[in-house]
């Protein structure tokens, strides 16, 4: 396929215009076995990006192509629309304002998010001796994260002779892959950390490094262990922060 034509301007049309619309380029429609097809540039999708909807074997001489959010083919994921005879584009309800369609039907999505994952369906209409519709189906998969990961439990006092074990976890695509630190100095890779019988050498601020290798973002969380002696008086009980003096 050669370059891709200027986007197309989008003209105001009424409701009723869009439902007329929509019902003229829905009306043609069983499926068939023509091969077209969807691919994404760059293929993996990352967070804040954007990403273009190549399409490969277009159908010459079309009267128009419409683009879903979604499997379904409804108004409610109708995303924009493309009649070939007038030359305009026509926004639908799943229409954010971000995304851009060439006359090659290709569909260019600006700065993705997290809310743009999931699939994408083209609706082409084919024109000639039988006149029929075909569909093409891509599933856009979306790279994020990591995010701010959280610690468990969220304990900071513990008595000498217990046991200690925290989990991280954080909100990533693919998942994160984490290692963790005390007072700077590495600990261990993994998502969960156990240290049995402590002691109050183990007192210190515990940090949890999150990275994703595909988006090259990595964060941390730390939160401050404090480890008292087996005989502290001031601890009421373990995992129990320590009482403030009544005035």
């Amino acid at each position: 396929m050669g370059p891709l034509s200027a986007p197309l301007c989008t003209q105001r049309i009424t409701w009723k215009g869009l439902l007329l619309t929509a019902s003229l380029l829905n009306f043609w429609n069983p499926p068939t076995t023509a091969q077209v097809m969807i691919e994404a540039q760059p293929p993996k999708i990352s967070e804040g990006k954007d990403v273009l909807l190549l399409v490969h074997n277009l159908p010459q001489n079309l009267p128009g192509y419409m683009w879903y959010k979604g499997k379904m083919k409804d108004l409610y994921h109708y995303i924009i629309s493309y009649v070939a005879d007038s030359q305009i584009i026509i926004p639908g309800p799943a229409y954010t304002g971000r995304e851009i369609v060439y006359s090659n039907a290709s569909l260019l999505i600006k700065n993705v998010t997290r809310e743009d994952a999931g699939s994408y369906n083209l609706h082409i209409i084919k024109r000639g001796d039988e006149t029929t519709g075909v569909t093409g189906h891509f599933t856009i998969t979306l790279y994020h994260g990591p995010d701010l990961p959280r610690i468990y439990p969220s304990f900071t006092y513990y008595r000498s002779g217990e046991n200690l074990s925290l989990s991280c976890s954080s909100d990533s695509n693919p998942p994160a892959e984490y290692s963790w630190t005390i007072n700077g100095k590495f600990l261990l890779s993994g998502q969960n950390l156990s240290i049995p019988q402590i002691t109050t050498k183990h007192s210190g601020l515990y940090a949890c490094y999150v990275r994703n290798s595909a988006t090259g973002k990595e964060i941390s969380r730390s939160m401050t262990v404090k480890v008292s002696g087996p005989c502290h008086g001031d601890l009421a009980g373990s995992h129990s922060r320590l009482p403030q003096q009544r005035r």
